[in-house]
């Protein structure tokens, strides 16, 4: 898998992620197999993974980092991307929320690193444009832990463009992605501005959920079966399958696709789906094909 530069400033990222974000349950919480995963993803060219403190309330980082020294791995070798913002529900009952205040950035990313045995994160991603922030604030405690060799780039979650625009406004350095959903039943990104705002600043984005949680392959509502069906075209012209087309059409724009399944077939699919080269006639064949009345 070739590696591209996330955006003028890097980090040089494979041009797959992948993200544990689905890691949920103590069964797949499990050091090996993280470990094994961890493995195969590398012997895909993929060397960009997703982590947050709220995967697995925290363990998945620490079984993360206790994985990566057991295979000695070189932590320049790969790529980390984080989050922060996102308060999960704790024992006193308080609700799932967002923070983004100096002290809760401090505290979490400290939190991170120990658990991760880093020294470093290579991307900083801030979860969710929390209103109640102070931008101000939250921009000089980030510049702060850049000076500090802390977190080497900023990025954004789920920003619209007008969200992206102030936090940049903000930081002397450039923030170099948003992280948001993108695929064939969920277009929204082409066509608000976000991906547009993205090339303007020379990155590219993050899309997640690039199979839609399954739905391209099995939905049955009628945006399903009409994306299913130019899916099937293209991928036998192409001696593919549709996940990997699905994913190619990602490509073909520029983004970064996540993958988060634990299924290394699907993996090894998308990560294979790079390769695959869509003309432009291809490529809006497909895209046409979300556009039903």
């Amino acid at each position: 898998m070739k590696k591209v530069f996330l955006s003028d400033s890097g980090p040089e990222t494979s041009s797959a992620i992948y993200s544990f974000w689905r890691w949920e349950n103590e069964e797949q919480l499990e050091k090996e197999k993280i470990k094994e995963i961890i493995s195969f993803t590398l012997s895909l060219g993929i060397n960009a993974f997703d982590i947050s403190p709220i995967y697995g309330k925290g363990k998945l980082e620490e079984l993360f980092g206790i994985a990566l020294s057991e295979l000695n791995i070189e932590r320049e070798k790969i790529v980390l991307f984080s989050k922060i913002g996102v308060r999960l529900p704790q024992e006193d009952g308080s609700v799932h929320y967002k923070e983004l205040t100096e002290k809760s950035i401090k505290e979490q990313i400290e939190l991170s690193l120990q658990r991760l045995n880093s020294t470093y994160l290579d991307v900083l991603l801030i979860h969710d444009f929390d209103p109640l922030m102070n931008i101000d604030a939250v921009a000089s405690t980030l510049t702060s832990l850049q000076l500090r060799g802390k977190v080497k780039h900023i990025g954004v979650s789920n920003f619209n463009v007008q969200q992206h625009k102030l936090l940049a406004s903000r930081l002397s350095n450039e923030v170099v992605t948003n992280h948001f959903e993108l695929n064939l039943l969920n277009t929204k990104a082409l066509e608000d501005g976000r991906i547009d705002f993205i090339k303007e600043n020379y990155s590219k984005p993050m899309a997640f959920g690039p199979l839609a949680d399954g739905r391209i392959l099995n939905g049955n509502d009628q945006l399903a079966i009409s994306v299913r069906k130019s899916l099937e075209v293209i991928a036998a012209k192409y001696n593919s399958n549709i996940e990997q087309i699905s994913v190619a059409w990602i490509y073909k724009l520029g983004a970064l696709p996540i993958i988060g399944s634990l299924n290394k077939e699907r993996i090894q699919n998308a990560a294979t789906a790079s390769d695959i080269q869509l003309t432009h006639a291809d490529w809006h064949f497909i895209y046409d094909s979300t556009k039903i009345n």
